[in-house]
């Protein structure tokens, strides 16, 4: 028999599916953005502290090449345990304890043999996936240990992304905020003990960061082990739910196709990146640390609004859905145009924190002049992919982002930049594949508004 949550105590943990929405989704909106926020700042810490004290080799090999291969194989896992988060916040909205459970059991499951064979297959094609990308000589070295001690501590950082999926599922975004802000700051410490004092340089980073993962990754575990609620993690109950298996593949699935797609387009801009030699591969690091700015801010409106619709969805409010989304869409397409204009009039000033170098600095500032102002063109997808996924539909979107982002951006990239070998040209692909994505989203979103009812 399905189990009840009672309304009381919902009504205290759980305002998703009542109140004013625009106070809601910033409620719940803030904690997922500060949250980020720090996940970003250990990051860029990494790239500061190697950048200013180790030289311009180490600010590439921690950023660029590494980081593209990783997030391959994290982003899959990341895109498949979405469909768990959905999931889940339809179980909650629809006051089904058992359905919860089932998930959160089935989904911490995933997370450990996903991480064991993530962890393996990571180690073994290192070295293989850096040469495919043309990684130059003076930085393939830094390239390697960074990633073979990253994918070593991977199963903490799938624990982690399950884990605060699962309580952000339910409502929760202020504790995941919390787990990051303590990570963030043993990241941070470890950095200046390992690269600073210890003299480590790339191994210190990577170190320091699989250890502030591990520590978010118990601080999560020991708060669903403690949980007085459905999402109670009993450790004896961890085994996959065939049937929830199922399910999260069904919607998670083309997430993480989506997700590895996304990624794959980014490894051959990277590689076209890459010929450009190192000055540009550390001014595209750089690039990447302060644009995240508006990247964190984006995704935090995604994991909102794809809660927020998932949650009503399971209740059956279907018009507070549609208003949501609106909502949703004004406030993150005021939030782009505000940032877009911080980081041009700012963006010089931010890159001299990571690197002195002249050249560096000239090819950063003219990537970001001319990427930056077409932020404003990626909202549309953000918003109304979450909204989509919300309601457990993700096969129209992956499609739409095959074809609109990751199949074109490798045509532009494989074809066009060749035959006009400049930066810009690279970076163009962004903005174009963003805009025909976004008119096919657009597309599709108002005509599977019209099933909501």
């Amino acid at each position: 028999m399905r189990g009840k949550i009672a309304a009381t105590a919902r009504q205290e943990k759980n305002q998703i599916t009542e109140g004013v929405i625009w106070k809601q989704l910033l409620i719940f909106f803030f904690p997922i953005l500060l949250g980020t926020f720090f996940q970003q700042l250990y990051n860029t810490a990494d790239a500061i502290i190697v950048g200013k004290f180790v030289g311009k080799q180490a600010l590439a090999s921690v950023g660029g090449t590494s980081n593209t291969i990783i997030n391959l194989f994290v982003g899959f896992f990341v895109g498949l345990s979405s469909g768990a988060t959905v999931i889940i916040s339809q179980f909650f909205g629809g006051q089904d304890d058992e359905g919860v459970s089932h998930a959160v059991h089935t989904s911490i499951a995933l997370s450990l043999v996903g991480g064991v064979l993530i962890m393996v297959v990571g180690i073994l094609v290192a070295p293989w996936a850096l040469r495919l990308l043309g990684t130059p000589d003076d930085v393939f070295d830094g390239s390697l240990t960074y990633m073979r001690v990253y994918f070593c501590g991977i199963i903490a950082s799938l624990l982690y992304n399950i884990g605060t999926g699962i309580l952000r599922a339910i409502g929760d975004s202020r504790r995941p905020l919390y787990f990051l802000m303590v990570a963030c700051f043993v990241n941070i410490i470890l950095d200046i003990l390992l690269v600073l004092g210890c003299q480590l340089g790339v191994l210190g980073v990577a170190l320091g960061t699989v250890i502030s993962q591990c520590v978010s990754a118990v601080l999560v575990i020991v708060t669903l082990l403690r949980s007085d609620n459905a999402c109670k993690l009993i450790p004896k109950q961890i085994r996959l739910d065939i049937k929830i298996l199922q399910r999260i593949l069904v919607i998670g699935f083309p997430a993480g196709l989506q997700s590895v797609m996304y990624t794959i387009s980014n490894m051959i801009i990277q590689a076209g990146v890459n010929s450009f030699g190192t000055d540009t591969m550390a001014a595209w690091t750089a690039y990447g640390k302060i644009d995240s700015l508006f990247w964190m801010i984006i995704n935090a409106f995604g994991i909102a609004i794809t809660t927020f619709v998932g949650q009503n969805y399971g209740a059956k409010m279907y018009e507070r859905m549609k208003k949501s989304v609106r909502v949703c869409l004004a406030m993150s397409f005021g939030t782009t145009i505000f940032i877009s204009i911080v980081l041009v009039l700012g963006g010089q000033y931010i890159f001299e924190l990571f690197t002195n170098d002249a050249e560096v600095l000239r090819i950063g500032m003219e990537i970001l002049r001319f990427t930056v102002p077409t932020f404003v063109c990626y909202v549309c997808i953000e918003i109304l992919s979450g909204a989509a996924r919300g309601t457990g539909d993700t096969l129209i979107p992956t499609l739409i982002t095959a074809i609109g982002v990751c199949l074109l951006r490798a045509i532009w990239v494989l074809g066009v930049v060749p035959r006009h070998h400049t930066i810009l040209m690279v970076v163009f692909s962004y903005p174009l594949t963003w805009v025909i994505s976004s008119t096919a989203f657009i597309l599709y979103y108002l005509h599977i508004k019209k099933k909501w009812h």
